[in-house]
C-alpha cells in the first residue's frame, strides 16, 4: 500500500511540474526530455534485478511505453492549455478503470470493502475534477477528452505492467521507459517538432518531472508485483491530489465545494482500500 501512495505523490508532482513547463515549452520536448529522464532514474534498479526477460513480457512492456508515450503527452497538453483542478482528475478515472477490469476479468475477486474503494476512489476522481464542468458552468469537451485520453493511455501502462510478474525483475520496466521515449521522438521527428527543450530552465523543470515520474512507475511496479494489481492502481490514481493541491498553492487554482468533497473521499477511498 505504501509503494502504491508513494507512486501517487510522484506522479502528482510529476505531471504539475511537467503542464506548467509546457506552458513555456514544447509538449513534445518536455514529453521527451522527461521519459528520457525517467528510464535513467530506472536503469541502475533495472540492472541491480536483471534477469532473462520472456518474449511475452517483452510485448507487455513496450505496450506500456506505448501508453506511457501517449499518456504523457496528452496530460501534458491538458495541464498547459486547461485547469489542473479538470484535467488531472479526469485522467485519473480513466486510467483506473482499464486495469481494475483487466483485474476483474482475470479472476481477481473483489471484497465487498475493497469494491466500495474503487467505487469511491472513481467518485472522488470526478468531483474533484468538478464534474467536468468549468466556472461558467460550460463542459469544455476538449480538456474533457484530453483528460479522458490520457488517462486511457495511463491505464494501458497500469494494465500492461500489471501482466507482468514479480520473477521478471525490474528489466520490463526498463524496456517500457524506453519504449516510450523512443516512440515520443518519432511521433516529434514525424510532426518536425524538435525534441529537446530551448532554454536550460524548461530543461532542468523537464527533467525534474520525468524523475519523479520514474520514481513513480518504479513505486507502482513494485506494488503490482507484490500485491494486488486493483489496490495498485486505485491508490496510484489518487496522485491528483497532489497535481490539484500544488494548483492551488502555487497557481492560486481555488477549490469548489464539490473538489473539496472529492479530496475528503480520496482520503476515505484509500482508508477503504486498506480494509478491503
Amino acid at each position: 500500500m505504501l509503494w502504491a501512495l508513494g507512486a501517487a505523490v510522484a506522479y502528482g508532482a510529476s505531471d504539475f511540474i511537467g503542464g506548467v513547463t509546457s506552458r513555456v515549452e514544447k509538449v513534445w520536448a518536455v514529453a521527451a526530455t522527461g521519459q528520457a529522464a525517467a528510464t535513467a532514474a530506472t536503469l541502475p534498479f533495472v540492472v541491480a534485478t536483471w534477469t532473462v526477460t520472456p518474449a511475452a513480457d517483452v510485448g507487455w512492456a513496450v505496450l506500456a511505453g506505448i501508453g506511457a508515450g501517449a499518456g504523457n503527452v496528452l496530460i501534458y497538453h491538458g495541464l498547459a492549455t486547461g485547469r489542473v483542478m479538470t484535467v488531472a482528475p479526469l485522467a485519473a478515472v480513466a486510467s483506473t478503470t482499464l486495469p481494475v477490469m483487466t483485474d476483474i476479468i482475470g479472476g481477481r475477486q473483489l471484497s465487498h470493502t475493497l469494491a466500495a474503494g474503487v467505487a469511491v476512489a472513481l467518485a472522488a476522481g470526478w468531483l474533484v475534477s468538478g464534474g467536468g464542468a468549468r466556472a461558467n458552468g460550460r463542459s469544455d469537451r476538449k480538456v474533457v477528452a484530453i483528460g479522458l485520453l490520457a488517462g486511457a493511455g495511463f491505464g494501458t501502462q497500469f494494465a500492461a505492467l500489471g501482466q507482468i510478474p514479480a520473477g521478471s525483475g525490474l528489466a520490463p520496466l526498463g524496456i517500457s521507459q524506453l519504449a516510450s521515449v523512443v516512440l515520443i521522438i518519432a511521433i516529434a521527428r514525424a510532426c518536425r517538432v524538435h525534441p529537446v527543450p530551448r532554454r536550460g530552465r524548461t530543461a532542468l523543470a523537464a527533467i525534474s518531472a520525468g524523475l519523479f515520474a520514474g520514481i513513480a512507475t518504479l513505486l507502482f511496479q513494485v506494488s503490482a508485483q507484490a500485491g494486488s494489481l486493483t489496490v495498485a492502481v486505485v491508490l496510484t490514481s489518487l496522485y491528483p491530489a497532489v497535481t490539484v493541491t500544488l494548483g492551488a498553492a502555487l497557481l492560486r487554482e481555488r477549490a469548489t465545494g464539490v473538489q473539496t468533497i472529492g479530496l475528503a473521499l480520496a482520503a476515505a477511498s484509500i482508508l477503504l482500500v486498506r480494509l478491503g
